[in-house]
């Protein structure tokens, strides 16, 4: 076995070592962030500023919004600093972090959507209960319940994974720190227990996605039996975009995580990250605001109050 090192810091991914691609490189990510911070920032305004948005649909909206602001706050300024002063190194106790908060947010993210998708089928196949079932109560401790997984679940694997001895070096093959390349640096025999401990998590998704497959199988046929063809374009203009972004999150984070730790091939992991950890937050406004009216009318009239003020 190799010798054990102690580690004080690693060292992510560098793009390049041309100086003007890693210019490029930082203001392609910066316009993706602020593109994130703009598209979720005017959706969480809009919610909270309009009263008839107070609902368990934009309520849960508004709570992705949120993760999907914490999800790539996590990653890209790291990322962006690395680039414009030209340098890879991240303390450990900064990549601790950055793992824990990361996989917080992208796990809350999961199961939110998975509420989400109950959310869309008791509004679709059980419209008589809904105020009964998605009371502002039931809305919020099923939010906390997802917030709150995400942070033990998060919790668990970075206290597992950070307590791995290291013993193949610092360098990470990833733009920001994750669980996957840092078990490539462990002993051989030392990262079964978080593998383990992975495979109980997959577990969890894997239910979790069971439940949303389910949901809308069953939206699926509740909506083909609707004899409105006006109330069957309303019904996939709230399901359709929410399928949507789920079936990409599950699909990358999966091949992401599921993939073997000694599989060699870092572009293809790059390309992976980037899909599941910062397209998503910066997509998901315009993918939930664009076939919604009630959303794209607040958003107009919060941008011409903010105009007219001016």
């Amino acid at each position: 076995m190799p010798n054990i090192s102690s580690v004080s810091e690693f060292l992510l991914l560098a793009f390049t070592d041309t100086r003007e691609l890693q210019l490029l490189h930082f203001a392609l990510f910066l316009g993706i962030y602020l593109t994130a911070l703009l598209g979720n920032g005017l959706i969480l305004t809009a919610v909270a500023c309009e009263h008839h948005l107070h609902t368990p649909m934009y309520f849960f909206l508004l709570n992705l919004a949120l993760l999907d602001l914490g999800c790539i706050s996590t990653t890209l300024p790291k990322a962006m600093a690395n680039s414009l002063w030209d340098t890879r190194a991240i303390s450990y106790q900064g990549c601790a972090a950055q793992v824990s908060f990361f996989l917080s947010f992208i796990s809350a993210e999961y199961f939110l959507l998975t509420v989400m998708a109950y959310d869309r089928y008791v509004a679709i196949c059980q419209p008589l209960h809904y105020g009964s079932l998605l009371g502002s109560r039931a809305c919020a401790q099923m939010a906390a319940a997802a917030w709150g997984t995400g942070f033990l679940n998060a919790v668990l694997h970075t206290a597992n994974t950070f307590s791995l001895p290291l013993c193949q070096g610092n360098a990470i093959d990833q733009f920001f720190c994750e669980i996957p390349q840092i078990l490539k640096l462990s002993c051989s025999d030392a990262y079964l227990r978080e593998v383990g401990a992975l495979l109980f998590s997959v577990s969890l998704l894997f239910g979790c996605f069971v439940f949303i497959v389910v949901s809308y199988v069953q939206i699926f046929r509740a909506v083909l039996r609707m004899p409105s063809e006006q109330g069957r374009h309303k019904a996939f203009s709230t399901c359709l975009p929410h399928l949507a972004v789920v079936s990409l999150f599950v699909s990358t984070a999966m091949f992401a995580y599921l993939k073997p730790p000694s599989t060699p091939s870092p572009s293809l992991d790059l390309v992976v990250a980037v899909l599941y950890s910062v397209v998503p937050p910066a997509v998901n406004p315009l993918i939930y605001s664009m076939r919604n009216q009630e959303l794209k009318h607040a958003l107009w009239k919060l941008m011409t109050r903010f105009v007219w003020k001016q």
